[in-house]
């Protein structure tokens, strides 16, 4: 588009609900875009960072990011966590209206949004009330969700770095529990979509395959998702089989997991908990649904007059988030979302949402490659991704199809001797 035709002001960022191990990359992205685009033409003035999200933004609270050093930049990057803060606020109409009327004062034209399916949400009305106001704007959402739960997208920046937290700490603790067996339940993020827990099956050493066991055996030998219905009695006989052969058993389960009633099992134990603007209740910072799958197996499997059997669990919670070993695939389109976005804007592009496609599979020989692309909003916007069938097998389990998905993405996984 001629510069002429592009709108002249300044440029508001924000970050917005659960900070991830690379939220900062894709901030650095989009800051690095628009430095090498819409600033380096003129179109461009100021670069403001919002200070905790679009709460920060209708208080006027900004971190000017305009002329930071490079050097800076870069370690930001690399940096876990929302550098400029975060926030839970779920904007309605009224409140996106206070957000175009700060975006007027401060003489906000482009508008970047790194998040959810909220934040694109938020991203669709702030424009539609920018433009019927009279305040014209471009408005851009940057995919972050450790839930892998956005439509359009083959994974979203935050889902590698997550799963490979998880893949690491339950091969971590499966070795615990050969150690010194027992029953070990991980509770893993995941309220609708099943991704993270299901990345605990990386955990498994696929290179000790026998024609006796056919699969491995390694944990986690069992995998509870949201997205497939959670029977008690089924469960406790699927751990029973285990222990029985083995003395031990390794389960995955995530904090979502719901009845055949679409209830969630956790959100019915905890009385008065907290909720978030949403008004679901909080699950990851809550041990509740480990401690009753924990009381449920000591009571269904202590033998008459005999002892109950060693059953510990952990909840990973925000742990998972954040932690400061990311994934490089995750590292690096995470910033290149953020690039992508600020070109959409230098191109004309009135609005959008950034996705990433996978080119080639990263499986069979393949190198991984991975693209993107814009979609609309509303194809993002309040709308929830499932595990595709082809990724579940049976009640308790991932397929292979999910391990080849999921495997390019984390990047290597240490491998541990056993005797």
């Amino acid at each position: 588009m001629p510069l002429s035709q592009l709108l002249k002001g300044n440029v508001a960022i924000g970050q917005s609900g659960g900070p991830t191990a690379v939220i900062n990359q894709s901030l650095v992205g989009v800051v690095e875009g628009i430095r090498q685009g819409l600033h380096a033409v003129g179109v461009v003035d100021r670069i403001l960072g919002m200070k905790n999200g679009v709460r920060g933004l209708t208080k006027g609270e900004f971190h000017d990011l305009t002329d930071m050093h490079q050097d800076r930049l870069d370690r930001l990057g690399m940096t876990p966590s929302a550098g400029l803060g975060s926030t839970r606020d779920k904007p309605d109409t009224n409140y996106c209206q206070r957000i175009v009327d700060a975006c007027r004062t401060h003489n906000i034209r482009y508008f970047f949004y790194i998040g959810g399916n909220d934040s694109s949400d938020t991203c669709r009305i702030v424009n539609e009330i920018a433009n019927s106001s009279g305040h014209e704007m471009r408005c851009f959402h940057v995919p972050k969700t450790v839930d892998n739960d956005l439509m359009e997208n083959d994974h979203t920046p935050g889902f590698p770095s997550a799963a490979r937290f998880v893949a690491m700490a339950c091969m971590a603790d499966f070795m615990d529990n050969i150690s010194l067996p027992g029953i070990k339940i991980n509770v893993v993020m995941g309220r609708h979509a099943g991704f993270l827990t299901a990345a605990s099956a990386l955990a498994r050493r696929h290179d000790r395959f026998t024609s006796i066991e056919g699969e491995s055996t390694d944990g986690p030998q069992l995998i509870y998702l949201p997205e497939v219905a959670f029977d008690t009695d089924r469960f406790v006989a699927d751990v029973e089989a285990i222990y029985a052969k083995k003395g031990r058993c390794h389960i995955a389960v995530s904090e979502g997991i719901s009845d055949k009633d679409h209830n969630p099992i956790a959100a019915k134990l905890i009385k008065g908990g907290q909720v978030d603007a949403h008004g679901n209740v909080q699950l990851s910072g809550s041990g509740a649904l480990g401690d009753l799958l924990s009381d449920l197996l000591k009571e269904k499997l202590t033998p008459a007059g005999g002892k109950p059997p060693r059953v510990r669990a952990d909840t990973f919670g925000y742990v998972q988030r954040c932690w400061p070993d990311p994934s490089p695939v995750d590292s690096v389109e995470a910033r290149r979302s953020g690039r992508f976005a600020a070109r959409l804007a230098l191109s004309g592009e009135r609005d959008g949402s950034v996705a990433i496609v996978r080119q080639s599979s990263g499986t069979n020989g393949m190198p991984y490659l991975s693209t993107y692309r814009r979609v609309e909003l509303s194809a993002i916007a309040a709308k929830t991704r499932h595990m595709p069938p082809e990724f579940i097998k049976g009640h308790n389990n991932v397929s292979q199809a999910f391990i080849d998905y999921c495997l390019p993405l984390v990047g290597d996984l240490p491998g541990f001797e056993r005797l």
